[in-house]
């Protein structure tokens, strides 16, 4: 390393180096690009082992004779922040844009030009790569379920007028803006259970009944985050609040609660709304096990979420909660008013990481009975007709996750930057 100090890039020759570094670097890539598209290499007279890491060692040198603490580049100096900070940041570096570099050939060719979509049976994939056709045709119970084909309508009206209604509150006039927490916290949530609940399952209004056992797919999926998200919030919220109370019984049962719940695992708490709560219930007196398992997870987030909200109480300073009384505000006044619109800014990113592992967390559903995306695909894979297709049904699995998780993380933020007082 000695060696390498001694050819550090100085201000007063760093063009000089930059111009070598790039070329370098460059270079690097290229030969590892043309290796993977094109299987040409030209270094292939240099030994074997030379031939293997000419590319990592000339890209070292390259990022080597580029790192400066400060060029007056805006492009080469957010490479050295970020990814050429030291020696081994910037093999670290090289490694993944050659890993990257070597696995996009193999992907594209499985994914894309060897795959297959046409047809309708096994039968039409007859290449090496990706059978799109398995998921043509398992399509709609990807995304229903074994809810009966020709009352789809149903699941996407109901999807329409609840996103609709939640929008509602954007229309609201000035005097009524005071009401928009009650609307959403309250209001919203029991409508949107009515209109999804008497309009999927029907059995009322002329609707054909449909138990929820046939609902599944992606749509239980939204169903179940949906419900779990807009009734877990609140919960935790106000176990947040009973953990800091003044009041020994409710910090002790909010406590309680609390750690109870965030010692047992997700999967033990769905067995025990599926198999064990039933047995508690008067013999005639049924709960939908759709809606005990919305309850078991409301629950069992809830007390997460408390967790994450309690840490933005205490990031405020106590002068905010001084301020507040000073001014002649309640408890109640003091935390709907100046405390939670403050801890809860604080804590946008906690609670979104929280939502984000329970939209993941629903897959678990699948083993009490209930069938969502990542359900119905692992019953596609045994089908007799489509077996081998695994991989391709995971993959799309995996994007949908992807893009729903993605959505909610780009929302946060934009959130987050919306409401940042700091400057």
């Amino acid at each position: 390393m000695s060696f390498l100090n001694l050819i550090k890039p100085q201000e007063k020759n760093f063009f000089s180096f930059l111009i070598v570094g790039t070329i370098l670097v460059f270079v690097s890539i290229l030969d590892v690009f043309l290796n993977s598209f094109y299987d040409l290499n030209f270094t292939s007279a240099l030994p074997s082992f030379l031939n293997l890491f000419f590319p990592l060692i000339i890209g070292f040198i390259g990022l080597h004779f580029i790192r400066i603490e400060y060029s007056g580049i805006k492009f080469i100096d957010l490479i050295n922040k970020n990814i050429n900070t030291n020696n081994f940041n910037s093999v670290l570096t090289l490694l993944i844009i050659f890993s990257i570099i070597k696995a996009i050939p193999p992907t594209v060719n499985w994914m894309i030009l060897d795959a297959n979509i046409s047809g309708d049976t096994k039968d039409a994939c007859t290449g090496g790569g990706a059978c799109w056709t398995y998921i043509k045709v398992w399509f709609r119970r990807f995304m229903y379920g074994m809810y009966p084909n020709e009352l789809h309508w149903r699941i996407n009206s109901a999807f329409i007028l609840v996103i609709a209604l939640g929008f509602v509150g954007y229309f609201f006039k000035d005097n009524l803006k005071k009401y928009l927490a009650l609307y959403y916290v309250i209001i919203y949530p029991i409508i949107a259970f009515l209109v999804i609940y008497y309009l999927i399952s029907g059995g009322s209004f002329g609707l054909t009944w449909v138990e929820t056992g046939a609902w599944g797919g992606l749509s239980l999926t939204f169903i179940v985050s949906f419900f779990c998200l807009i009734f877990c919030f609140p919960l935790g919220m106000l176990l947040a609040l009973g953990r800091r109370s003044n009041l020994p019984t409710i910090r002790y049962i909010s406590i309680g609660y609390i750690e109870f719940w965030r010692g047992v695992p997700l999967i033990t708490v769905l067995f025990m709304s599926s198999v064990m709560f039933p047995m508690f219930l008067p013999q005639d007196f049924f709960m939908d096990k759709l809606v005990r398992v919305i309850i078991a997870i409301t629950l069992f987030e809830g007390a997460y979420c408390a967790e994450v909200i309690r840490g933005g109480l205490q990031a405020l300073p106590r002068g905010q909660y001084d301020a507040a009384k000073s001014l002649g505000m309640g408890y109640w006044k003091m935390h709907i008013f100046v405390i939670l619109p403050q801890a809860l800014k604080l804590v946008i990113p906690g609670i979104c990481n929280t939502f984000l592992a329970l939209v993941k967390d629903t897959p678990l559903i699948f083993v009490v009975g209930l069938s969502e995306l990542a359900g119905m695909l692992a019953l596609a894979k045994t089908n007799p007709k489509w077996l081998g297709f695994a991989m391709e049904g995971y993959i799309f699995a995996a994007i949908i996750f992807w893009i729903i998780c993605y959505a909610m993380s780009k929302y946060s933020y934009n959130l987050e930057a919306k409401y940042k007082t700091e400057r």
